[in-house]
């Protein structure tokens, strides 16, 4: 496998193209180059275990933190805007916006998925607080958020129960699928969730090391084994962007979810990671990286030739 040297301002950063063809960064990954330094906390706030990222439609971060003012807005240039939360959240986990630019958070400790503007108003909290259950009005720990075009919305309850649920625009339960196990339909921890362009739902199955791709109505399609453990997903065009928090790297699938590089390791300097946990892309291919262990965001930028 070739060795692609990341970005000179990191030396020690690498990219690994994996496609096996001559024209590895046309069939592959660019090369990322972290952008040290990018967020820039406002005096006196810290960042706790930081566990999920968002970008809005003008590019805004929407980073969710496991500390006081728990989600933080930054420009793209990692300029500090506002932040809010305390009053909701507790313990959050996944973050995500849907199109029309509302701001969905999972919460651990509430059992909560909780839907905001994106100033911070609360417009919708779904499930019981701070009581766990399996009903369809009940999280055990849920995950994650993802959302169809018409306002449909999936969500991954993952921690204690092991199932995707399906809900209407206004939060009405529709359907669920999944039991606790490793056959096809099976979870051992849904961790992520994301949809493609024609409905299909891909779930990260953290602990069974795959991710899962289902129709709209739970029907199994896939498995792809490559994303090592599936932590965080985000699917940019018909590339899968993984963090994989166990190995310590990110990883990109193509759409036939083969492998076609990765990037990163285990580690403190600026460009690896320790636990990555969430990731996105914005508009302009730039990739945002949620680290739980070392508690930080970090920003990559595709190197221009």
């Amino acid at each position: 496998m070739p060795r692609i040297p990341l970005l000179f301002v990191f030396p020690m950063l690498t990219a690994f193209a994996e496609s096996g063809q001559s024209d590895d960064k046309a069939k592959g990954i660019p090369d990322y180059q972290v952008v040290a330094g990018w967020a820039q906390l406002p005096p006196k706030l810290e960042l706790g275990p930081v566990s999920a990222v968002a970008t809005d439609s003008k590019d805004r971060v929407f980073v969710a933190h496991r500390g006081p003012k728990p989600i933080l807005v930054f420009d793209r240039d990692g300029k500090f805007l506002r932040s809010w939360g305390d009053d909701h959240l507790k313990m959050p986990h996944g973050l995500r916006i849907d199109p029309e630019g509302n701001v969905w958070v999972t919460d651990l400790t509430y059992h909560l998925v909780m839907k905001f503007d994106p100033e911070g108003k609360l417009l919708l909290s779904l499930g019981k607080k701070g009581e766990a259950g399996n009903k369809p009005d009940q999280f055990d720990r849920p995950t994650d958020v993802a959302f169809t075009p018409t306002g449909e919305f999936y969500i991954t309850d993952g921690y204690g129960n092991a199932r995707v649920m399906k809900f209407d625009q206004t939060g009405k339960f529709l359907k669920q699928w999944g039991t606790k196990g490793k056959g096809e339909g099976e979870f051992n921890l849904p961790h992520a969730i994301c949809l493609d362009a024609k409905g299909h739902v891909y779930v990260g199955d953290r602990e069974n090391n795959r991710v899962q791709v289902f129709d709209a109505d739970g029907k199994f399609l896939a498995q792809w084994k490559e994303s090592g453990a599936p932590y965080g997903l985000f699917l940019a065009g018909d590339r899968l962007f993984v963090a994989d928090g166990r190995a310590g790297w990110v990883r990109v699938l193509g759409p036939d979810g083969k492998s076609l590089g990765r990037w990163g390791e285990k580690g403190t300097a600026a460009g690896h990671f320790q636990m990555p946990h969430m990731l996105c892309v914005d508009s302009r291919g730039d990739v945002y990286v949620a680290e739980v262990t070392n508690k930080r965001i970090q920003k990559f930028t595709a190197k221009k030739d």
